[in-house]
């Protein structure tokens, strides 16, 4: 068992919360228990998310995507009031990390993502600061074909490919979620191919266009690591048990 706030502080300080501008807020975002024994970990806070840690028997809920986004209606009413009503009336406390997980080198998203497709990580890169985007290398060049049978292995679902061309892959880049504007920044660099989570109608000419293959991989799909390695390492620092639940969404 441990304080709510030690844990809040420790996880804000481990992830320097501090130097991201990010869209919603990072931390606690709504406070319930001041002794934590037991979190569940997912990706989304979403209500059916909230209803398994209640099942759970969970203190707290951290997740990657969490409440207050910047520009969403500020009411509480609808859809945003069932989530935090169940998280009240349970006093369960809900702790969100978004870009700063998504960079951390040894618990983001990135950095997990990488390391589970075998990428050899070069630096990081991009336009935002601190930067997001990884580099790195396959041991052996890959054709586009293997590449997407290795996401879909790895990841569970098939990938959207935009061929550009026939060439090998070996050179990389990636950014988790929905990071597909970094595409222009990916092809500047050289890499081979880029992989994110989503697409927009843009990306298809683009990579066409600049010659870089693109994988949509699945916003979830590529955020799903993060999360879960950041509570192990909580729990294991702090004693406490520890349920990472993946809600499946096929974006």
């Amino acid at each position: 068992m441990a304080a709510l706030h030690e844990i809040v502080e420790y996880t804000n300080g481990l992830l320097e919360i501090d130097r991201f501008k990010d869209y919603a807020p990072n931390g606690l975002q709504v406070e319930g228990r001041s002794d934590i024994k037991s979190i569940v970990s997912g990706v989304t806070a979403s209500l059916e998310l909230v209803t398994a840690a209640v099942d759970a028997g969970a203190d707290a809920l951290l997740v990657h995507h969490g409440y207050f986004w910047k520009g969403e209606h500020p009411c509480i009413s609808g859809m945003k009031k069932r989530r935090l009503q169940a998280l009240l009336k349970h006093e369960i406390s809900l702790i969100a990390y978004h870009l700063p997980l998504d960079a951390h080198p040894f618990y983001g998203n990135n950095a997990l993502l990488g390391k589970l497709l075998g990428i050899e990580f070069k630096g990081v890169f991009g336009s935002s600061s601190p930067p997001l985007v990884m580099e790195g290398e396959f041991p052996t060049a890959l054709s586009a074909a293997q590449v997407s049978e290795l996401l879909a292995v790895k990841l569970g679902r098939n990938p959207l490919h935009i061929s550009a061309g026939k060439a090998p892959i070996k050179t990389i880049a990636w950014c988790s979620g929905g990071a597909q504007n970094y595409i222009e920044e990916a092809a500047a660099q050289g890499v081979d191919a880029y992989i994110s989570g989503e697409i927009s109608e843009k990306t298809t000419h683009i990579a066409r266009e600049m010659g870089v293959h693109y994988f949509a991989a699945g916003h979830h799909a590529t955020e799903r690591y993060g999360i879960d390695a950041l509570s192990k390492h909580l729990s294991s620092r702090f004693d406490l048990k520890h349920k990472f639940i993946d809600i499946d969404n096929p974006v």
